[in-house]
């Protein structure tokens, strides 16, 4: 472990920086900017001047960052074209021919991210047997010039069972990217994998996103070079890092970095803090745009291969969260039928809630807090950004008339509960709409308002255990110290086991073997895991379970029976089908260690708080300066510079000798 290292997330509202200097950690939070590279070097000059050194000290640099999610959301990446096999222009738009709401026939799916006037089709047949007809490269060149004349800006390539058989596919990205002057995404590189409308979607998005990545990372890169901060390293949407030049190469895998990192760093640091008898924990990130939620079992973090960003699928590997609207600077409104809502429109950094006084009026999940004196009036957000509390009075008076409320102080106390509520549908979609118990889970509460909510979410879930960690307030940014370096690669390989040969299969992983390693900072330290997609015949999904190296199709049936019945409930006597074989790299990286000492008096004084049942006279203590092993009935409140816990009258706090804090029923 490197002794001076910086980790920077970017959120909507605030850039988060998490400085280790030897076993010391140092944070700062500085609001996000529209170019968020100037809001990075910021982070990280504060933090270096708080720690007494200068940015060229630092060691190693690791960053995850909003910009191609930003993009998808906004509907605001490059002008994309697809070139795809004649007569198959319209994948994206046919897509899985399910509607977002099933009964609801006036529901609309999203546009495609390339309108059908550049989707262009190319004269070709591949089949899963191989090339029945090779591209004309004189045809590709015509459509190159067409894709010129538009004034594209990405290209995506996806043809037919290129997952099986690249050659023509291979030969069409080579005569466009000499043709054109623009970057080139090819399916059998982003996803090497069958089922075309999703391998077509996640190219399209690779693209679509590419040049965003490409500006940015380069803009970064030049600002941290200025400054003498080392070239960043990048946090990937699967948990682990890799380079820059990775990512501007595939900008697809830096799709929800910055919550990936979260769940890494709270798994990091809060799995200690969780007794033997719970199965794991529920990861619950607050931040100042969305609420992002996910499960660490057995000391595992959850993954998947399918997500999509605006119903869009990205099948790459993911950590597995889950997002709502409901962030700090969420704006609460009266819908036409008099309900209060949270979100999904949200206040941002610019000009944000209410009390930040900086032009915004609407009422947010921030400025209910301070109402209701969870969040003080001389509070410091950020240890730099002071409230004004008459403009949260204000904004939430005006809504209390709006929704017929008694004043502002009810009108916070709805915008408190149904932020809750949104946020406690989420942790139950990634606990019992997957079957597990969310009381047999700890709650780790983490980003700056993840701590405000936590408990009393878990009290509403019957969840008897919440852990902030001593980095809460910027986890995200801390996972990128403790993240591993991790590469993926995947290929279709349709055999039944019942009939596969094991020495093929171990080709396939020997060749992804090598694809990974290629990607890979030092192949001495990788270590190589193995999996399998695998189905029963007839089934339309896959469970993926780890197999050795030496592929053995009767350990796999096994493994499979077991993972289908712990997820189903039920193994059937059918044949078995390997689909995709899965290979990761992963070069470990050591947990930081960090040493807590408090020292002073953390009692700052009291203030009147609002909870369920009245208004309390609650103790303030400063985080800081809480020392191990000390207890605090609540209610309390509980402040450091970057979050804010709160702690209901029936619920207790300890601090555990790391410094992190956790919460219990009395």
């Amino acid at each position: 472990m490197s002794d001076r290292i910086v980790g920077v997330d970017v959120g909507g509202t605030f850039t988060d920086v998490a400085l280790l200097v030897g076993s010391e950690l140092i944070t700062a939070k500085v609001p996000s900017t529209e170019d968020q590279s100037e809001g990075v070097i910021a982070g990280i000059e504060k933090a270096c001047e708080d720690a007494g050194i200068t940015p060229d000290e630092l060691e190693a640099f690791s960053h995850a960052m909003t910009v191609s999610v930003n993009a998808l959301l906004e509907e605001a990446g490059a002008k994309t074209a697809l070139v795809t096999t004649e007569g198959f222009r319209d994948v994206l738009e046919i897509g899985r021919q399910d509607r977002p709401s099933l009964y609801d026939l006036q529901a609309d799916k999203p546009m495609p991210l390339v309108p059908r006037r550049r989707r262009y089709e190319v004269a070709e047949r591949t089949t899963t047997g191989g090339i029945e007809q090779s591209v004309d490269e004189d045809d590709v060149r015509r459509v190159a010039k067409e894709i010129h004349q538009d004034g594209v800006e990405a290209v995506a390539v996806s043809l037919l069972h290129a997952y099986a058989h690249p050659e023509n596919e291979q030969r069409v990205v080579q005569t466009l990217r000499e043709e054109l002057d623009v970057p080139v995404s090819a399916s059998h590189e982003v996803l090497a994998e069958f089922r075309e409308y999703e391998r077509t979607s996640t190219t399209v998005v690779d693209a679509y996103v590419r040049p965003s990545i490409d500006r940015y990372i380069g803009h970064l890169s030049e600002k941290a070079s200025e400054t003498g901060v080392p070239h960043p390293r990048i946090m990937q949407a699967n948990g682990g890092i890799t380079d820059a030049e990775t990512v501007r190469q595939h900008a697809v895998l830096t799709v929800l970095s910055g919550p990936a990192a979260g769940v890494v760093g709270a798994s990091a640091m809060a799995d200690g803090a969780v007794n033997k008898s719970k199965s794991g924990l529920v990861t619950f990130d607050m931040g100042g745009t969305s609420s992002d939620v996910s499960l660490v079992r057995d000391g595992d973090v959850e993954r998947t291969t399918e997500g999509s960003i605006n119903d869009r699928p990205i099948k790459t590997p993911l950590v597995d969260i889950e997002t709502v609207g409901a962030g700090g600077g969420s704006i609460a409104w009266i819908d036409s039928g008099g309900a209060l809502r949270i979100g999904p429109r949200s206040a941002g950094a610019e000009p944000g809630p209410a009390c930040y006084d900086r032009g915004g009026t609407e009422p947010t999940v921030t400025d209910a807090n301070l109402v209701l004196g969870y969040i003080g009036s001389t509070t410091s957000l950020g240890g730099e950004l002071s409230l004004n509390e008459q403009a949260a009075h204000d904004a939430l008076a005006d809504l209390a008339e709006e929704g017929g409320m008694d004043g502002p102080v009810e009108a916070a106390q709805g915008v408190y509960r149904v932020a809750n509520a949104n946020m406690s549908r989420a942790i139950r979609s990634v606990t019992v709409e997957r079957g597990f118990d969310p009381r047999k889970f700890g709650l780790v509460a983490f980003g700056g308002a993840g701590p405000m909510h936590a408990v009393s979410i878990a009290d509403t879930l019957d969840m008897d255990r919440v852990v902030i960690p001593r980095a809460s307030g910027i986890l995200s940014a801390y996972g990128l110290l403790a993240a591993d370096e991790k590469q993926d690669a995947v290929r279709t390989f349709r055999r039944s086991l019942d009939s596969i040969e094991p020495d093929d299969v171990d080709t396939v992983y020997s060749e992804l073997e090598d694809d990974v390693l290629t990607e890979i900072s030092d192949r001495a330290r990788a270590s190589i895991e193995y999996f399998a997609d695998l189905r029963y015949a007839g089934q339309s999904f896959e469970l993926t379970v780890a197999v050795g190296d030496s592929f053995d199709p009767r350990d796999a049936k096994r493994r499979f029976a077991e993972a289908h019945e712990a997820t189903y409930g039920y193994r059937m006597d059918e044949p078995i089908h390997l689909i995709n074989c899965r290979v990761t790299a992963t070069v470990s990286r050591d947990e930081p260690e960090i040493e807590y000492q408090a020292s002073g008096d953390p009692l700052k004084g009291t203030r009147d708080a609002t909870f369920g049942d009245g208004v309390y006279e609650t103790p303030v203590f400063h985080r800081e300066k809480l020392s191990p092993a000390r207890t605090i009935d609540g209610p309390a409140v509980i402040e450091q510079d970057e979050s804010t816990i709160v702690v209901p009258p029936a619920w207790d706090i300890r601090v555990r000798d790391d410094g992190s804090l956790v919460s219990e029923v009395k």
